[in-house]
């Protein structure tokens, strides 16, 4: 939620039809995030393009129920190993972590078969000039994302950051009342 809040925040959406308008690129893992991504895609009606390795897709029963809900909402799923084509156009991209807590003994091959899905100045060049470069921390620099990438003049990791608390505080009053 704190990221769709970021992306209307910085974007200047003030419609619903506004969300259906973007493409966002995720770079990286099927997982759980990626995973978010997909029912958020499916709900709300905008373009998702994944790209990760074989073998790392998202959980197959989200993507069904996704690509069921973008019937009613308009949006368009999309996976694939391509991680340029999935930049292409881009209003967002979106990367995370390639190894998760819990999985520190694969890190190793997982920087070997995720080298190529790297958040890096030639990838975000593939989307548009103003894209957004988002992240949910915490980032490995120099392993999903780049470093001039992550510092650079497109990204709103930081601001994401902020808007993540910002929505976490704001679930919690209302979860209190």
């Amino acid at each position: 939620m704190g990221d769709i809040l970021t992306i209307i925040e910085k974007k200047k959406i003030n419609s619903p039809a506004g969300l259906k308008k973007l493409k966002v690129a995720f770079i990286g893992d099927g997982n759980n995030v990626a995973n978010s991504w997909i029912a958020a895609a499916g709900l709300l009606g905008f373009k998702l393009s994944l790209a990760r390795p074989k073998g790392y897709g998202p959980d197959l029963k989200i993507l069904e129920k996704a690509l069921k809900l973008a019937r009613h909402s308009g949006a368009r799923v999309s996976v694939t190993l391509d991680p340029a084509e999935a930049a292409s156009g881009a209003d967002v991209l979106y990367t995370d972590v390639w190894t998760s807590m819990g999985a520190e003994d694969e890190g190793e091959k997982r920087n070997r078969i995720f080298k190529n899905f790297q958040v890096n100045l030639p990838l975000v060049k593939k989307a548009k000039s103003n894209c957004l470069v988002m992240h949910c921390l915490p980032a490995h620099r120099g392993e999903e994302i780049t470093a001039d990438v992550m510092e650079g003049k497109n990204s709103v990791i930081f601001d994401q950051a902020e808007n993540r608390l910002h929505i976490q505080k704001a679930i919690l009053l209302h979860l209190l009342k």
